[in-house]
């Protein structure tokens, strides 16, 4: 029971930390989606993409997709005649970059700062594409979507309809973070408490040695490449309290998560597209690996050219 109550206390105290940036940030991209600001946007991002090998309708699912979440990016790809290409486009760059504003802010929320996890999404969405505009010359056949309804979002009228399917929206966010973070929070000190979470890092061990990251940072990772970059980020805030997980570590951990999060779910919503969605997942899991081992490598240099200057001047 005391198990329990502190993985309560530690799930709820999650949720209200992440729930003050979600709520508000949900509510007023709802209501700006009713505004000339999205379409404003979309305007202005047109032209650049025939750069990444896309219509210039296909910047609808892509600024959706970055400012809402991926369920309106392929809710706006469905109602589109796009190539097998674009399609595939569209998915590796949303994977790479979606629903900006409140990932990104959560993120932040761990002690990185939000410049950093913004732009690294954008540079790996924006890379990606163009890469795979100039390597790809094939997929060039109209994609053919499987059977699933159009998941964009519905449209109302009126400021009160508008401003009541905002809150609704929300309301609900913040509801599923807690149906997900709760657990978590509560399964994680069961592990904690019966010292299995000892043992899970000493097996994922060499491969976070790897990425050069410790083993106290396997919870972190495990939950963010599962349960997705929001979640992952406030299993890092509770990991930076009780587990002593560097500065580094946190850095490290997030860029991985920045580059590879929520795999199972974000991989299969893109399954009925009629694109193959292996390349899309090994994609994202060898650019999060690279990032992150480039980053360490750097990192360690600059610690020890540091450590030689301070040796020098004594």
């Amino acid at each position: 029971m005391e198990t329990i109550k502190k993985g309560l206390s530690a799930g709820l105290r999650t949720t209200w930390i992440l729930g003050k940036i979600i709520f508000p940030i949900t509510l007023i991209i709802t209501l700006l989606q009713y505004t000339p600001v999205l379409p404003w946007i979309v305007k202005m991002v047109e032209p650049f993409m025939k750069f990444l090998g896309l219509s210039g309708d296909a910047a609808i699912p892509l600024v959706l997709g970055n400012f809402v979440n991926l369920y309106a990016a392929i809710g706006a790809i469905l109602s589109m005649e796009l190539t097998v290409k674009e399609v595939f486009i569209l998915a590796i760059m949303t994977s790479f970059a979606h629903n900006l504003i409140i990932e990104s802010t959560v993120a932040a929320k761990v002690g990185v700062k939000l410049w950093i996890v913004v732009t690294v999404r954008i540079v790996l969405a924006i890379a990606s594409g163009v890469i795979i505009n100039l390597v790809w010359h094939g997929g060039n056949e109209i994609a053919q979507y499987g059977l699933v309804s159009n998941t964009a979002n519905e449209q109302v009228s009126g400021f009160g309809p508008i401003l009541l399917q905002g809150l609704e929206k929300a309301s609900l966010g913040i509801l599923q973070l807690a149906m997900i973070v709760i657990p978590l929070m509560i399964m994680i000190q069961f592990l904690k408490d019966f010292k299995l979470i000892a043992r899970f890092s000493n097996v994922v061990a060499p491969f976070l040695k790897i990425l050069g990251m410790k083993e106290n940072t396997s919870t972190t990772l495990a939950a963010g490449i599962v349960f997705g970059l929001a979640y992952g980020a406030g299993v890092m805030i509770q990991a930076a309290k009780e587990d002593g997980v560097s500065k580094k570590d946190l850095y490290l951990a997030l860029l991985f998560l920045v580059s590879c999060h929520a795999v199972i779910e974000d991989t299969l919503l893109f399954a009925p597209l009629g694109i193959p969605i292996w390349p899309l997942l090994v994609i994202r899991l060898t650019v999060a690996m690279l990032l992150t081992m480039i980053v360490s490598f750097i990192w360690r240099q600059v610690e020890l050219s540091g450590r030689k200057e301070a040796t020098y001047e004594n």
